[in-house]
């Protein structure tokens, strides 16, 4: 396992702990990260994303998308099968489980669909219009120069 110190991003940084925090959980659970079920996040555009977990054997009501404290977790909840099986071989998992996701701030999940044994659950970055970068208009000096003259002539008049 790799070890990285994040102390001089504590002193060299204000407000930046959070992804301190993020950083070492994902490292630590990096080793005791669970396989099941398997998973895939991509990406579909610049600010929207898809993640789609593979939920063979698993219905629409044994399934939950939540949203809690800025983490996405899904979970699947086997029924219990009353009838009674004698399998020869079992290859198909069903067990219970639970998925977390950190999601960035601004992402926003736009919906959940389950069909052909995938949960798909997409996301959309949307940042808000006072974050977005912005063009500020350069004054010339004419342009200058014109506002000093309007403001010398309403003190003139006003006098």
């Amino acid at each position: 396992m790799r070890s990285f110190d994040l102390s001089p991003l504590y002193r060299a940084t204000v407000g930046f702990d959070r992804v301190a925090d993020m950083m070492d959980r994902v490292l630590a659970a990096d080793v005791a990260q669970p396989t099941y079920p398997p998973y895939n996040i991509e990406k579909i555009d610049e600010n929207a994303y898809r993640i789609s977990i593979a939920v063979a054997g698993f219905g629409s009501d044994e399934l939950s998308v939540e949203l809690k404290e800025g983490g996405l977790i899904v979970t699947g909840r086997k029924a219990e099968d009353t009838q009674e099986r004698t399998y020869l071989h079992r290859g198909i998992a069903t067990r219970a489980f639970e998925r977390r996701f950190a999601l960035a701030d601004h992402v926003k999940v736009t919906g959940a669909s389950h069909e052909d044994g995938m949960l798909h659950i997409d996301l959309v970055r949307e940042v808000p219009e006072a974050l977005k970068p912005r063009r500020i208009e350069i004054a010339g000096p004419s342009t200058v120069d014109a506002k000093k003259v309007e403001t010398r002539e309403a003190e003139t008049v006003d006098a």
